[in-house]
């Protein structure tokens, strides 16, 4: 069974941070490449960053320069370090991670990023 659990999500005021983590499990994590999505209510799900399996970063423009996405193989876990953060922000945040080669994908439940005032 594959597992990924997300964390961290919450409520914070804009110019504010927050890290948000994903714990994998069922997978040689060190294989897949891992990524951070978002969703806010009416719009469609959109990728934020992510990371291939070699340490390439990719980022969406909208949070470049802002967010930061690592890995750490040794503890199977993704994070997203989101700073500076917006109201446009707002969304699920939602962890995936894909093996292209094999043509397997997952998806984590979700976790709620809220940033007001």
């Amino acid at each position: 069974q594959v597992q990924l659990v997300e964390s961290g999500g919450g409520f914070v005021q804009p110019g504010g941070s927050l890290r948000l983590s994903c714990a994998a499990s069922g997978i040689i994590f060190r294989f897949y490449g891992m990524g951070w999505y978002r969703q806010a209510p009416g719009k469609q799900r959109e990728l934020v960053a992510a990371i291939t399996s070699g340490g390439r970063t990719n980022y969406a423009d909208s949070v470049k320069g802002r967010f930061t996405i690592s890995r750490d193989n040794a503890k199977n876990t993704v994070y997203l370090q989101m700073n500076s953060l917006k109201p446009e922000d707002t969304a699920v945040y939602y962890c995936n991670t894909r093996r292209s080669a094999r043509g397997e994908e997952y998806w984590g439940q979700g976790t709620q990023v809220t940033v007001s005032s």
